[in-house]
């Protein structure tokens, strides 16, 4: 199990790093359009926006590998060492169910996108190309959700 939790992290790190390098590449390019060409480069807009998504849910499944997301603990960090980790346990499987249910809803957009040959504005391509990162978010968050859960009811590591 070690080693898909360690797959696992290296996809989520290299996707993050291509999709912040493509980002500000096409960012970069379409600045110096502007300034330079006096011609902005349309289709920029479109994969940033769409990289952005992808990048945005693989940092926070980073996020809840390393417990560094966003936390209330004005209440957790008044409990006992058992209660924090009670509370922890239970946040974390809370986490899990909201993550399943935005998987859920998400493929269920994709499915929709892809019956309806939506496609995006600018490139014309299929609108379920940036669906489909969605979903993708959604699945590395529930399984980090869960490892994390399990890691804290059972006294181990994070991966």
């Amino acid at each position: 199990m070690k080693g898909f939790f360690k797959i696992m992290g290296i996809v989520e790190a290299v996707l993050c790093c291509v999709c912040t390098a493509i980002m500000l590449s096409l960012a970069f390019a379409n600045v110096i359009g502007r300034y330079v060409l006096h011609s902005s480069i349309s289709f920029t807009e479109e994969i940033v926006c769409g990289l952005f998504v992808l990048l945005s849910m693989m940092g926070t499944s980073i996020a809840i590998k390393k417990q560094s997301h966003l936390g209330l603990s004005i209440i957790s960090d008044r409990l006992p060492a058992g209660g924090q980790r009670v509370l922890r346990v239970f946040g974390n499987l809370f986490g899990a169910v909201l993550s399943v249910f935005l998987l859920y809803l998400s493929a269920q957009m994709v499915k929709t996108q892809m019956a309806l040959k939506t496609i995006t504005a600018t490139l014309q391509w299929p609108a379920w190309v940036y669906g489909i990162f969605l979903p993708i978010g959604a699945a590395f968050m529930t399984i980090r959700f869960l490892e994390a859960a399990y890691c804290y009811a059972f006294n181990k590591e994070v991966i």
